[in-house]
């Protein structure tokens, strides 16, 4: 089980979400409708199958709005749902609950998307060794909770910053002249513990960085023929990384031709929301 961030991490994030959505006035709509010492009880239920994840940052909307708002989970984070499936149970001031209610669900609908599409991956991958990562294409500001969903879901989180790896992309190749150079600088500032990953796209590319000396080698837009070629080429001498648009139809080829890793953006930077509601209790 994906263990949760602390509270300390995910509630300046709850805390500027419900800043937003109040303005400079407050919930005018409830607070004009609903009366101050009304209560009520609510259910976050799910609208279609898939796999949650965020309910701690739900918790935290409302009881930001108010303290006096208990919420009691049915299926924790990482649970599989279907249509139906009741989540969490949410009660107290009818108006608190009212407030905090979308920002409770645009976290839970958003993280809970990232989780069930990273399963659909890794269901689709079965029993191969590759394991399924993110990127650093994730929503500025929440790069931590959508992280956070990748691996309720069953995935694993690639770097989540600039400063915890040196990957080198096209780009930095071209500026240093070679594959072998890019790598020698590299090699030559960073620290004994910072790992060194290269992005390749031809098989010549690769084998000057293995030559070199690399930790990873970023695999880009090979097909499953290439890559297999490629996996034999490093044959175990560097963790290999397949990436480039690769779906739940596409990723048992990849998968099969032996690399390590499947990165893909998607799951952070497109991914469509599972549907999750809030309906209140007769």
């Amino acid at each position: 089980m994906t263990s949760s961030l602390p509270d300390i991490m995910i509630e300046p994030l709850v805390r500027m979400a419900l800043l937003e959505d109040l303005g400079r006035a407050g919930d005018l709509t409830t607070d004009t409708i609903v009366p101050a010492g009304g209560r009520a009880t609510t259910l976050l239920v799910a609208r279609q199958a898939g796999v949650v994840a965020g309910l701690d940052l739900a918790r935290l909307a409302f009881r930001l709005i108010d303290p006096a708002i208990e919420m009691r989970v049915e299926r924790n984070d990482g649970a599989t749902l279907a249509p139906g499936d009741v989540i969490a149970a949410i009660s107290g001031p009818a108006r608190g609950i009212l407030t905090g209610e979308r920002v409770a669900l645009n976290f839970l609908c958003r993280l809970s998307g990232i989780a069930s599409a990273t399963a659909s991956i890794v269901a689709a991958i079965g029993d191969h060794k590759a394991k399924v990562v993110c990127t650093r294409k994730t929503t500025p500001g929440l790069r931590a909770i959508e992280k956070y969903a990748v691996r309720v879901g069953g995935g694993s989180n690639h770097r989540f910053g600039l400063d915890d790896a040196v990957l080198i992309k096209d780009n930095h190749v071209a500026i240093a002249g070679s594959v072998g150079e890019a790598l020698k600088r590299a090699k030559h500032s960073v620290g004994h513990l910072v790992k060194i990953e290269l992005e390749v796209d031809t098989l010549d590319q690769l084998q000057e960085a293995l030559n070199e000396g690399v930790d990873a080698v970023l695999l880009d837009n090979m097909n499953p023929d290439m890559l297999a070629k490629a996996v034999a080429m490093v044959a175990g001498r560097a963790v290999t990384e397949a990436s480039g648009r690769i779906t739940p139809a596409t990723a048992p080829q990849i998968a099969a031709a032996g690399v390590d890793l499947i990165s893909i953006g998607w799951l952070t930077h497109s991914v469509a929301i599972l549907d999750i509601g809030l309906d209140f209790k007769n």
